[in-house]
């Protein structure tokens, strides 16, 4: 195994509503995948739309213990600003979640770019739960949006309506994709559900961080282009 490939795990910075609870990062969403990509003896850099601290969600945090503690300041106290970030540089990048992303992912035009240009090199790109929302405004380099005809899947609307920030966000996930033209596929409420689309794995939850890393992992050693255009792929595979 190459031992210098790298992905590229996007977070957000994180957001604090008014008279509300902090929108953050979804504390398991960047440690499983670190600790799959670390198995395969991938490097892993951590990058978010500012740069500097990532500020994670303290629910996540509960029963996590005292080396996640560790960890978090290690991997999201001083994150590497986006626009620093070359698609060259990495093999994958895997959009984490958490509440913030809603905020500070579907607008973030470095991010946007990075995308584009992941598709283009037909290099794998990975989200999970709200990381999707990344995808939201990313788009083809032939302008159409990139999960157009796209099978995938994210946090749904049923399993937004059992969290405390329902009514607080932007937009709902699931329905800006389906207005976008995805082929959203939803699987049970707060179960491991992945589905791979050619070169595009997404996950729908905090339960499917892990499988989704696994998918990417997997893509990566196939080590050929990976297509993303619609139209030329053949139907996605639900894991």
């Amino acid at each position: 195994m190459n031992q210098t490939n790298r992905v590229l795990i996007v977070v957000t910075n994180g957001k604090q509503l008014d008279g509300g609870p902090l929108a953050g990062v979804w504390w398991s969403e960047v440690a499983e995948p670190i600790e799959e990509f670390a198995a395969r003896g991938y490097e892993v850099t951590i990058a978010s739309p500012k740069g500097g601290e990532a500020l994670v969600d303290p629910a996540s945090m509960k029963d996590a213990g005292d080396k996640a503690e560790h960890s978090y300041k290690k991997w999201l106290s001083d994150t590497m600003p986006l626009r620093k970030a070359k698609t060259q540089d990495y093999e994958a990048i895997f959009l984490a979640g958490g509440h913030g992303a809603m905020f500070d992912f579907p607008h973030d035009v470095h991010l946007q770019n990075l995308l584009t240009d992941f598709v283009t090199a037909g290099k794998p790109i990975g989200a999970v739960c709200h990381g999707v929302a990344g995808l939201v405004g990313a788009k083809l380099d032939t302008s159409n949006p990139l999960v157009e005809n796209k099978r995938l899947t994210g946090f749904t609307n049923s399993e937004e309506a059992q969290t405390p920030l329902q009514g607080k966000l932007p937009f709902l996930l699931e329905t800006r994709l389906k207005e976008l033209e995805a082929k959203f596929v939803a699987g049970p409420d707060n179960g491991e559900h992945v589905v791979v689309d050619g070169g595009l794995v997404t996950g729908q939850n905090p339960a499917s961080s892990r499988a989704a890393a696994r998918a990417i992992a997997d893509l990566i050693h196939a080590e050929k282009p990976l297509e993303h255009r619609q139209g030329r792929v053949p139907g996605g595979v639900s894991r």
